[in-house]
């Protein structure tokens, strides 16, 4: 996502205000949809018209390589274009109607919502899984030895909330933690300041971090509070209304995708796909893939069953939802159930 591997929240991207949201995560009709947007649909449905999709470099889109280089997109039936982005980037593409579909984070879904961009959460890729992590220095064992501490991390950022949520679990207020707030970037040098006892960081540049602080180790992971930061395909509600059967098709591409990536005898070759579309080695590229769960058809019928646990998306979802609006994000909460959109995942066998 930004710059190297990351589920960021780029929530600081839209400080726009909260506009209105459907109550349900009904798509709308073709009948509904404005005159703009119906010629554009007739457009799209003519097969040589690509469906678009946004995707960066984060293990759970960039497995989506894999289903390229191998030609199951178009063995299903499908034309879609992938285009590249940094993760930012592909937000803001999304938002200006240049892409039918963006992977985003469940909570980055939420900021895009918030500034008037309703995009329909039809599949999730996989959640965070120990990429998104907290570093502390030596003679800091947990998350409890965090009081009264300062802990550098970037403010409404992902590894924010993941920071908020360790410190919630420990009971601990986060007014008894000093919250620095850091460029990602800049946090490997920032944490070998003095004043500085922990970071909030994703890899790779947590890896960076600890060689930069003798000593320093991870004392919590996006490992301990699996679900917490959701990766989803979202897509564009007219586009996703006009173009079901497709979609469905490419969740069914997905889960072939992911079954290649995890059986035992495909998983070198998959492993070199992704590696190679990114510019890293195949060895140090399974380090972020092992801290990604990536989610088949199976595991997303369950993750989209309905819940207040982060089992769910529903939940990760609410959760994420205060969160934002507690950090002064948005100003009031988006209506979450109306941009999660189960039916396409329901109705697949």
């Amino acid at each position: 996502m930004k710059q190297a591997i990351t589920t960021l929240s780029i929530s600081v991207l839209f400080g726009l205000a909260v506009t209105g949201c459907d109550n349900s995560a009904k798509v709308p009709t073709a009948d509904k949809v404005p005159t703009a947007d119906k010629a554009a649909d007739s457009t799209s449905s003519n097969a040589s018209t690509p469906i678009t999709i946004g995707y960066s470099d984060w293990p759970g889109f960039v497995a989506w390589q894999v289903a390229i280089e191998k030609g199951w997109l178009k063995e299903a039936g499908l034309n879609v274009d992938f285009k590249w982005f940094d993760y930012s980037a592909s937000l803001s593409a999304f938002a200006a109607n240049q892409l039918d579909a963006v992977l985003v984070t469940n909570g980055d879904n939420l900021v895009n919502a918030s500034g008037g961009t309703k995009g329909m959460m039809i599949m999730v890729t996989d959640y965070s899984a120990g990429n998104d992590v907290i570093i502390a220095k030596e003679g800091i064992n947990s998350i409890s030895d965090l009081k009264g501490k300062s802990v550098a991390t970037e403010k409404g950022l992902v590894d924010h909330l993941l920071l908020s949520t360790a410190l919630d679990d420990s009971k601990i207020p986060a007014t008894d933690v000093k919250l620095v707030n850091s460029v990602t970037n800049e946090l490997p040098q920032v944490f070998t300041s003095k004043d500085i006892s922990a970071i909030a960081v994703w890899q790779p540049v947590a890896n960076q971090a600890l060689k930069a602080v003798a000593g320093s180790k991870i004392i919590y992971t996006s490992k301990d509070k699996p679900g917490l930061i959701y990766d989803t395909l979202s897509v564009n509600a007219s586009h996703l209304s006009a173009h079901k059967e497709d979609w469905k098709k490419l969740i069914q591409v997905w889960d072939k995708t992911v079954k290649y990536i995890q059986d035992p005898a495909t998983h070198a070759d998959a492993v070199k796909i992704m590696a190679n579309r990114v510019g890293v080695d195949p060895a140090q590229y399974e380090q972020f893939i092992d801290g990604t769960h990536l989610l088949d058809l199976a595991a997303n019928k369950q993750v989209f069953a309905k819940g207040d646990g982060f089992d769910s998306i529903y939940g990760s979802t609410y959760h994420v939802n205060k969160f934002n609006v507690s950090n002064g994000i948005y100003k009031a909460e988006v209506d979450a159930d109306g941009l999660i959109y189960p039916s396409l995942v329901e109705e697949l066998k």
